[in-house]
């Protein structure tokens, strides 16, 4: 009765008996699966290669980026045709984030993503099928550079655009404690042209919509967070929600630390790129000052430059590795 966790522990032949008479069924299980919201920041739109090119070619304006999250169609009931998260159930002696990585990489060809848990879902009827618990992981990728993959209950994988309004409902200030009811709305959008799909795919743009309710309760010097999904469009489960909080998680992180944003850069960057990136996870500008402040532990200049007509040659930085992981 081994267990790779447990190190060097011995059992007593007292508990090793009490354990071979223990009977786990007499317990319900849930079935276990991991999702994870794939992030990337891309180009924004999709299939407009010659607008692409234009774009790269101005040297005064630098390509639009979006914030993207990576989405498959379910080809299977439950929920068929609509659009889930990619992952999908634990195997046996397979820990969350072995299923994480298998699963990350079945479906986007990718191996060393970030990818991080960002939540626990595992209401009884959040899924026909029975209890099934979702644990859910935050991954960076480089969206560009990955292989799309769709699986054997995926029709097709594409990426979305990503708009995300937060509407505050109100708030109420008493002798115990604060009560915050905020509202957001999800909306995603995608008319790629270059999309994974097991059968003939439509070129036509797919809209996804959400109305997702936040109730927040401070007591006792203690947070308790709560979101239900109002209203739901085109998306599979209560992943609407889970996109949700993911997307609260990223920005959250992006804030307090921001080294979580390096894992959607190239290797090589400049300051004003991985400036784009912060302000298109945040949704809000940035002071270039400020910033730059900010960033200059987590930054190292290279000797090497990126060069364009009409312009200054602009200098290319990498992460510093002594900031990163000391």
């Amino acid at each position: 009765m081994g267990n790779r966790n447990m190190g060097k522990y011995k059992m007593s032949e007292e508990e090793r008996r009490y354990l071979d008479s223990y009977d786990i069924t007499q317990f319900d299980r849930p079935s276990v699966v991991a999702d994870m919201a794939v992030f990337s920041i891309m180009g924004k739109g999709g299939g407009n290669e010659k607008k692409q090119v234009r774009d790269r070619d101005n040297y005064r304006k630098l390509p639009e980026k979006t914030l993207k999250i990576l989405l498959i169609k379910r080809g299977t009931y439950p929920y068929k045709d609509c659009w889930a998260l990619p992952g999908g159930f634990c195997q046996s002696k397979e820990t969350v984030y072995e299923t994480a990585r298998r699963e990350l990489y079945e479906e986007t060809h990718v191996k060393n993503a970030y990818l991080n848990p960002c939540g626990i879902y595992g209401e009884p009827d959040r899924d026909p099928r029975g209890w099934i618990i979702s644990h859910t992981f935050l991954a960076l990728i480089d969206g560009e550079k990955c292989e799309l993959r769709a699986g054997t209950d995926a029709w097709e994988a594409r990426w979305f655009d990503i708009s995300f309004i937060k509407k505050e409902k109100k708030k109420i200030v008493g002798k115990d404690g604060v009560v915050i009811d905020n509202e957001y709305l999800l909306q995603l959008t995608n008319s790629d042209i270059g999309v994974t799909n097991l059968r003939d795919c439509v070129d036509k743009e797919v809209c996804l919509s959400a109305e997702i309710s936040e109730h927040r309760e401070f007591k006792d010097y203690h947070e308790t967070v709560e979101y239900r999904v109002v209203r739901s469009k085109g998306f599979a489960f209560d992943h609407a929600k889970i996109i949700t909080c993911a997307v609260l998680d990223l920005r959250k992180r992006a804030e307090e630390d921001g080294k979580i944003v390096f894992d959607m850069m190239p290797e090589l960057f400049t300051l004003t790129q991985l400036q784009r990136a912060f302000e298109t996870i945040l949704d809000k500008k940035l002071l270039v000052a400020n910033f730059r402040r900010k960033m200059a532990d987590y930054v190292v200049e290279t000797k090497q430059i990126v060069e364009g007509a009409g312009h200054r040659p602009a200098k290319l930085f990498k992460r510093n590795l002594d900031t990163f992981y000391k």
